[in-house]
């Protein structure tokens, strides 16, 4: 048997520490969910690959482990064609398939990166920058997740942000402590006026700073339109202000501003439509949604050749995904915004072992050794792995963890 040949893939599921972020569905819990991927090889190399968590996506991984084993780690294109086909019979979605492909894909790329003693950049065509950019992720949050069911508050020290000077004090404090210089908002929670406020006061505080502002689809097209008018000027961009493609096409008819998603064009047939109605000029690309690292370099160009600007979504995640954006960051010529991280939130419960990775002056270093550079900490892996099968928590439900302290809140989108 071949040294390069895949053994078995090892799938983690992990449960890690979310502070009460509050978005337009409700609020994060306290724990959120994760899965670890260890593709070890014959000669026993390990690719280590991170995908979004859930009972779902823990199935189609535990799928595809069944039908990687005994392939060649460096025909990558087929490793995911054959857990595509696996898949196709109950996960008729090509967006969907694409969590669990890309996932392993990287663990493919991690795992050659170790052969052949070479940065994963390298195998996507070489760096064009040492460091990547990336933006302070701004959220509207609670002080603590309240004592629930016998179960303590769980406080941070991050602190309450309910209204602008709290948004600017949590933004001073991702400066001091990561050297941000571009801010983005997850907004959706107050009404408008509420939010222009806030953007307003960040623009006052970090005068000639990008900023963004991501209401996640809460307003209708003449809300979105409002607001695009209000905040012309102040804003780089305009996030999913308005849900679809039709929609978010009607708004840059009139907005003065750019329009960015991560929501309406998430796959491959996307693209035409949004590009023939002029809905988008940022996308955000996500390699755990496009399929992986190869498939979003091969975006950016398609990107690059629509004049449509590019930046990177980020969802809560751990070192080994931050890792996989940075690589695939540092191999695209043209982009054009910093990056989204939720890292300073989830940081702490990181299952790499500390070192490599680390957001200075608002960037991340290009890690240079093998594969994606970083190193799994099993100790704790197992302790998250642990904290996952003792939650009893399978899926992310924030609408359901905010009724659980305000049972009359009402899931709206559009909510104004």
């Amino acid at each position: 048997m071949s040294a390069t040949r895949i053994r078995e893939l090892i799938v983690t599921p992990i449960a890690f520490g979310d502070p009460p972020l509050l978005n337009s569905n409700g609020v994060h819990e306290p724990l959120a969910l994760r899965i670890v991927l260890q593709l070890v090889l014959e000669d026993g190399t390990v690719g280590l690959g991170e995908s979004p968590g859930g009972t779902a996506r823990l199935e189609r991984l535990h799928a595809a482990a069944q039908v990687v084993a005994g392939m060649d780690v460096f025909d990558a294109t087929a490793v995911c064609a054959a857990i595509d086909t696996a898949l196709l019979p109950t996960v008729p979605s090509s967006h969907e398939r694409g969590w669990t492909t890309s996932a392993v894909e990287v663990a493919c790329l991690d795992a050659q990166g170790k052969l052949l003693g070479r940065p994963v950049s390298d195998l996507l065509g070489g760096r064009v920058r040492d460091s990547v950019p990336f933006a302070a992720y701004l959220f509207y949050k609670w002080a603590e997740h309240p004592a629930l069911d016998g179960r303590a508050a769980i406080a941070d020290d991050w602190g309450e942000a309910l209204d602008p000077a709290g948004i600017v004090e949590q933004a001073r404090l991702m400066q001091q402590r990561y050297g941000f210089r571009s801010f983005k908002l997850k907004g959706g929670v107050f009404p408008p006026d509420e939010e222009i406020a806030a953007m307003r006061a960040l623009a006052e505080a970090f005068p000639g700073q990008p900023l963004r502002l991501d209401p996640n689809v809460a307003w209708t097209v003449e809300t979105s339109k409002y607001v695009a008018r209000e905040l012309d000027g102040v804003l780089e961009y305009l996030e999913d202000p308005t849900k679809g493609i039709p929609g978010m096409a009607e708004v840059a008819q009139d907005s003065p501003l750019p329009l960015a998603t991560n929501m309406c064009v998430i796959a491959w047939e996307h693209l035409k439509p949004a590009v023939e109605q002029n809905a988008i000029q940022v996308l955000l690309t996500d390699h755990h949604y496009w399929g992986g690292l190869r498939r979003t370099r091969e975006l950016a160009a398609v990107c690059e050749a629509f004049g449509l600007a590019l930046s990177m979504h980020s969802n809560s995640h751990l070192g080994i995904s931050l890792a996989a954006m940075t690589h695939v960051a540092a191999a695209i010529p043209h982009l054009d915004h910093s990056c989204d991280t939720h890292y300073p939130w989830n940081s702490a419960d990181d299952v790499i072992v500390p070192g490599v990775l680390e957001l200075r002056d608002g960037e991340v270093e290009v890690p240079t050794g093998p594969g994606l550079g970083v190193e799994l900490d099993h100790d704790r892996l197992e302790r998250l792995h642990r904290r996952y099968l003792d939650s009893g928590m399978r899926s992310r439900d924030d609408t359901g963890y905010m009724r659980r302290f305000r049972p009359d809140y009402e899931l709206r989108l559009p909510r104004w």
